[in-house]
């Protein structure tokens, strides 16, 4: 684009003639679109964006699919941790697991976890449950007509299964659970995803559902939305920590009482008592929905690492910590009852994240297909189980405040 047409185009930018929105629309290319919104935001505030320009995202590829009024990207930090000795079902190895942060000590921190757990034989890992839920509401007008649509649909459900397979060739429905309050009628139906995480795959599939069911149900309904928050999506919620989403996933270990004398400078009766009176009875008094140490830092770095959907952070960090003391060792496990996670969808195609996805040999679909998602799954709770270790020796020790005036803050060097 010639510089003449480039400032007319900032002139209507900043005119309001045009909005940042239509810019694709005006210019016929979403990487020149993403230049013009750059220079259009440095003129008005007299500032660069240099750094945000920086990136091998083409926005061809991501606009309309990941984006709107993209402007650039943003780096973030990407370590490593490992190698982690898992023996899953579906993860069997030694994986090298990239998170990404901006938080000093953190990954120096899981890294301690993943060598204290690789030498004293590794992680055992199991799926317990897989399944994606969508929820949607359905008035009725009295409580009769609600339990008699909850059994008009238990008698119909086979039915279900033809009209999901005219939308999606990956999503399955397995079952639903339906909750009533008052006239009002939740039905949370429970899909299996493939690779995906599969939350836009489901969305699409219920709305087919509902249409059917006011279609062909013969009292008076009113499907009032798709989702009426019993999934329950991107929220803290006791139903998904109860009854599970995504992937119901458990790591354990068996940590030899040397290695966590000599590797994590703890005993194995404080790191068990810690948990107690930390994991269990502090996050009970405070009131919290689970309880481990910080889950979800190990989650987010991941999540960011191969581009997983961030806001679904709050419900996959749901944790349980647990702890033994086996003879002369601990006995450590997390249970994770609701990770949502894809190898395929989402952020998991961009260059980066695909590449952090290739590390752990899940980029993609798997064969069978789901395997790759029930993979990642197990090394992400194996991860989480490492993070849950060292933070609790970490504490148990008093070393905590030490790591990080370590790793987490820089010394800035002054003159002479």
């Amino acid at each position: 684009m010639q510089v003449v047409e480039l400032d007319k185009i900032l002139e209507k930018l900043e005119s309001g003639e045009i909005t940042l929105s239509r810019l694709e629309k005006e210019l016929g290319n979403a990487n020149l679109a993403a230049l013009v919104r750059r220079l259009f935001l440095e003129r008005k505030y007299g500032i660069g964006l240099s750094a945000i320009a920086s990136t091998i995202i083409d926005f061809e590829d991501v606009f309309g699919r990941n984006i709107e009024n993209p402007i650039g990207a943003v780096q973030v930090p990407l370590g490593v941790v490992g190698p982690l000795l898992v023996k899953g079902t579906y993860a069997r190895g030694e994986y090298y697991v990239p998170l990404a942060t901006t938080e000093g000590a953190l990954v120096a921190s899981v890294n301690r976890g993943v060598k204290a757990l690789t030498s004293s034989g590794g992680v055992t890992t199991r799926i317990v449950k897989d399944g994606m839920t969508r929820a949607p509401v359905i008035w009725t007008p009295s409580i009769d007509e609600a339990l008699s649509l909850v059994e008009w649909i238990e008698e119909n459900k086979e039915s279900f299964h033809s009209v999901i397979s005219r939308i999606t060739r990956h999503g399955k429905l397995i079952d639903f659970y339906p909750y009533i309050v008052g006239n009002i009628v939740w039905i949370r139906f429970r899909y299996h995803t493939g690779d995906a995480m599969g939350m836009n795959m489901i969305t699409i599939a219920t709305e087919e559902l509902c249409r059917y069911i006011e279609k062909n149900y013969p009292g008076r309904i009113d499907c009032i939305s798709v989702s009426g928050n019993m999934c329950s999506d991107k929220k803290p919620a006791a139903i998904n920590r109860i009854l599970g989403r995504g992937k119901y996933v458990v790591a354990e270990a068996i940590v030899k009482k040397e290695i966590v004398e000599q590797t994590l400078k703890a005993s194995v009766e404080e790191i068990h008592e810690l948990n107690t009176v930390k994991n269990l009875l502090g996050s009970a008094a405070a009131g919290s929905p689970t309880f481990n140490a910080h889950a979800a830092n190990i989650i987010a770095g991941i999540f960011l690492a191969t581009g997983q959907d961030m806001a679904q952070i709050v419900e996959s960090s749901i944790t349980y910590t647990w702890t033994e003391v086996r003879g002369e060792d601990l006995y450590i496990s997390v249970t994770m009852p609701s990770l949502e996670i894809g190898t395929v969808g989402g952020g998991t195609w961009l260059p980066t994240q695909r590449e952090a996805l290739s590390l752990l040999g899940v980029a993609g679909g798997g064969n069978p297909p789901g395997t790759n998602a029930l993979k990642f799954a197990e090394i992400i709770a194996a991860t989480v189980l490492a993070g849950e270790l060292n933070i609790l020796a970490a504490q148990a020790a008093g070393h905590m405040a030490r790591g990080h005036r370590l790793y987490g803050r820089r010394e800035v060097k002054k003159d002479g």
